[in-house]
């Protein structure tokens, strides 16, 4: 990737996680997607290029934590999943799925030219759908949602024909199992797709922008009779909750499910190299066109479901799988207009305004333009004529402006503030300009309480965008501790429109259930820069409670450098907590207002000491050192079952490290834990502990 400093990288991500959660919403809930699909990825890519490269930015709402998106109001039920609906990591080129490979191998410690077999399917492009059988029977089918919460489409799904209501087994197979979730893909062909767009128009109803959305809208209804009426298909590809799984493979129990009675893919198969995996995708992607119905990419899943479940998973995707995507298209438009949106933290972001362009079938009108430098580099006017990139980087971007040579009015970028008129500028070292009004600017404010109340943060239901924007323009709310004063104004919030005695009571009630609220939540929640819910809840894990935070991190800006320098080494001590993060929390609590704002809140809130919840096990609250060679799994493996069992996996040992497991090869470290009196085991004695405790 270009060279990026930290703060740029961190305000790209912060970008990002908005953009994206929005396109999540239009695309899972709405079923109105402004982004094409290749768009969408480019801009998830995007994200996890710079968490890699920064791994202490990352945000609590990081794309890269989240799934689909939270069920939006629906007359369908919610159903909450046994088991969670994952999404899937994507690789774009040859080299990244050589790279996956590479990463299986490294984590099941195996040697470099080990044979890793894996299946392969093409990917449908429709709606993640879960349908869950007991004794054979369908009880239940449930979109995705978020991934843990989705919507119940059990009257809908039955009239979808390739969703059989038994179960049939052959008689040579296994017994089907007392429960078995099949999940899959329920989507529409190309041709029904038409025709019923062609039907819609004619009857001047709504036209769909494309076949998933089309399954989408029609899966999603509350009359079943208008599912009925539309063409629907279903496709298996996997399974979640289950009382057996009676097959050793992905591919196997794939076969199996296909012989009960559920479609599979007819592309699915198994491949023993990177050579037989890349030949598969270029083979379905040489048939893109000519099948029947839309897929944007190839899915690799490792074949052992032995080693799948030792790989496990990662916030939000198996580290078993893999979505192998196919290229996707650039386009050219003109440049229409630029207008500034002012973020929650202030940041000034440029966004183009652009002539209506349809690529892949989507229509493209916005694109970020990045910072001030961006547009200089580019040398964007209104009137240029642009070329979009829609893979790759972020999507939409700006690749190329074909027209700068071309004599036109530079574009000025604002030295002040469009929504509150207080000066913008960039601090040293930055290339974003901000707005100096703080919680004076509207957009800030509004956006600031937004935030507090989000789901990553407060959560508090009933608060949401239209009630704050409400409130705050009546002078209600302008600070987070004003929303726990709202219960003495109880009297003036009804008979406003929309609020009666019971909507304003539900509020209230929900305001007050946040009076102990959860410590790293209400930290997460203030906003400060760089401290997302992941790094709010390591320091809440280091610190335990908020003044003991606020204590060492007003040292940091002290006036004698050796407490300052005590200072940095105790917060740095916290995994991904880096200089960036160190910054903003002193920065944060050596500006009085903050403090001001903190205090006030704290008179209003009493959220308790944070406590973390492991599984029972001896090692949890201990310091574990793994050394040698470990050879029944990867060092990151070894690490990961540490932070589940509660302890804290280091690097080396000192006389803090309360168990050093070694294996084969063990040297220094070995001779530092017998220095230090630290308690030995080999990796069969870990192994017993790990047992123990599962």
């Amino acid at each position: 990737m270009p060279d990026i400093s930290e703060a740029e990288a961190a305000n790209e991500l912060m970008r990002l996680a908005k953009t994206i959660a929005r396109a999540n919403r239009l695309y899972h809930a709405e079923d109105a997607p402004e982004l094409t699909d290749p768009e969408y990825d480019a801009l998830v890519r995007r994200n996890a290029e710079l968490e890699a490269a920064f791994p202490h930015l990352v945000r609590a709402d990081s794309p890269s934590r989240a799934v689909g998106h939270e069920v939006a109001a629906s007359p369908l039920a919610k159903v909450t999943h046994d088991v969670r609906m994952m999404s899937l990591d994507n690789a774009f080129a040859d080299e990244e799925v050589a790279e996956f490979l590479a990463k299986l191998r490294r984590y099941l410690a195996l040697p470099e030219d080990a044979p890793v077999v894996m299946t392969a399917e093409d990917k449908i492009d429709g709606l993640s759908c879960s349908l869950r059988y007991e004794h054979g029977q369908l009880v239940r089918a449930a979109t995705r949602g978020d991934g843990s919460v989705g919507e119940d489409v059990t009257p809908n799904v039955a009239h979808i024909a390739d969703i059989p209501q038994s179960l049939v087994r052959d008689g040579n197979a296994a017994p089907i199992p007392e429960l078995f979730e099949i999940r899959g893909e329920v989507f529409m062909s190309k041709a029904d797709f038409l025709a019923l767009n062609a039907a819609q128009a004619e009857r001047e109803d709504k036209i769909f922008a494309n076949p998933r959305n089309a399954a989408a809208g029609s899966l999603r209804q509350k009359d079943a009779r208008v599912t009925a009426s539309r063409p629907l298909r279903f496709w298996a590809h996997g399974w979640g909750a289950a009382s057996d799984v009676p097959a050793t493979s992905q591919f196997e129990m794939m076969q199996l499910i296909a012989s009960w009675g559920v479609p599979v893919s007819p592309q699915l198969v198994r491949c023993h190299s990177l050579e037989e995996i890349l030949a598969h995708y270029r083979a379905i992607q040489a048939q893109r066109a000519d099948l029947p119905y839309d897929i944007d990419g190839v899915v690799y899943k490792v074949d052992s479901l032995d080693w799948q479940r030792r790989l496990g998973f990662v916030a939000k995707a198996p580290r078993w799988a893999l979505a192998h995507k196919f290229p996707a298209e650039r386009a050219e438009t003109t440049l229409e207009a630029i207008a500034i949106q002012v973020g929650r933290t202030g940041k000034l972001t440029p966004v183009g305004r652009l002539q209506p362009v349809l690529v892949g079938g989507v229509t493209v009108t916005n694109v970020t333009l990045h910072n001030r430098d961006e547009i200089a580099r580019l040398g964007l006017r209104v009137g240029d004529r642009l070329v979009l990139q829609r893979a790759g980087d972020v999507i939409p971007q700006v690749v190329e402006n074909v027209t700068r040579e071309e004599p036109r009015t530079d574009f000025v970028f604002p030295d002040h503030c469009p929504e509150c008129g207080s000066e913008a500028v960039a601090e040293e070292g930055e290339v974003d300009v901000r707005c100096t009004g703080g919680l004076i600017c509207p957009a800030q404010r509004t956006e600031r309480l937004r935030h507090f109340v989000s789901r990553g943060a407060l959560d508090i239901e009933g608060l949401g965008e239209k009630t704050i924007g409400e409130f705050f323009g009546l002078g209600w709310l302008e600070s987070p501790a004003d929303i726990f004063r709202l219960k003495a104004r109880r009297d003036d919030i009804v008979g406003r429109e929309g609020w009666k005695d019971k909507s304003v009571d539900n509020l209230l009630t929900a305001i007050e259930a946040r009076r102990a609220p959860d410590a790293a939540r209400l930290l997460f929640g203030l906003g400060i820069r760089h401290v997302g819910a992941v790094t709010a809840r390591d320091l809440m894990k280091r610190f335990a409670t908020l003044p003991a935070l606020r204590e060492v991190s007003q040292r940091v800006r002290g006036a004698d450098a050796e407490v300052q320098a005590e200072a940095l080494a105790e917060l740095t001590s916290v995994e991904g907590v880096g200089p960036a993060v160190v910054e903003a929390l002193g920065d944060f609590f050596h500006e009085p207002h903050n403090c001001a704002v903190w205090d006030d809140l704290l008179s209003e809130v009493q959220p308790p000491a944070y406590v973390v919840e492991t599984l029972a096990s001896p090692v949890a609250g201990q310091t574990v050192v793994f050394t040698g060679k470990l050879e029944t799994m990867s060092r990151d493996e070894a690490k990961a079952q540490a932070e589940r069992l509660g302890a804290r996996a280091a690097g080396s040992v000192s006389a803090k490290t309360d168990l050093v497991v070694a294996g084969p090869g063990a040297g220094s470290k070995l001779k530092q834990a017998e220095k230090f009196g630290v308690r030995v085991i080999d990796e069969a004695g870990w192994a017993e502990i790990v047992k123990a405790a599962s």
